[in-house]
């Protein structure tokens, strides 16, 4: 997990991971005797940490604190964290790997159901519908986007201006409060 959220999928080679790892080449082909079997090993593994992850973040909302703002702050958050660094840097390379993407999909389907239900909603308390699912959609691809981009200047500024924008038209969406523009002023 480590390997691939700091070098890559493809530099994490399976003599690199095994010796990250402390064991032999001949220890880790007993363990995991095809690239498949590891990367497989590995998806549970990062997706298992990813979803305790998000559970805390779920459980951790302040008393009084905006639901809204903490759920896009904790999720901007987790974007940044290992596991999900990991688990994105696997979805890169399962966009031309088909056995990469078929190992994901059962992983990203139990996140999607994750987000859909207790934990996001509790989180998130927007309510139900196309609204809400448009909300957090627009929220969560937006973040995923930009926690993937490399800003090329005034990276805080803009950074922040962003997460702004996206904590407005979050609260849009659901017709919370009184914002009636997404730019901040």
């Amino acid at each position: 997990m480590h390997l691939f959220a700091e070098i890559g999928y493809h530099a994490a080679t399976n003599p690199a991971i095994a010796d990250a790892s402390g064991l032999t080449r001949g220890a880790m082909l007993y363990h995991f005797p095809t690239r498949e079997a590891l990367v497989e090993a590995a998806v549970a593994h990062i997706q298992a940490e990813r979803s305790a992850l998000f559970r805390a973040a779920a459980d951790s909302l302040p008393a009084g604190a905006d639901v809204t703002e903490h759920a896009i702050d904790s999720y901007w958050d987790l974007l940044h964290s290992v596991p999900f660094t990991a688990f994105a840097e696997l979805e890169a390379a399962g966009r031309t790997d088909p056995a990469i993407h078929a190992l994901l999909a059962p992983a990203q389907a139990e996140f999607d159901r994750a987000q859909a239900g207790d934990h996001f909603l509790k989180i998130l308390h927007a309510g139900a519908g196309p609204r809400f699912q448009a909300s957090r959609d627009l929220a969560r691809f937006m973040l995923e986007g930009l926690a993937r981009t490399t800003l090329t200047y005034d990276k805080d500024g803009r950074k922040e201006r962003l997460l702004a924008v996206i904590k407005r038209a979050t609260h849009m969406l659901n017709r919370k409060g009184d914002v009636q523009d997404l730019w901040p002023e």
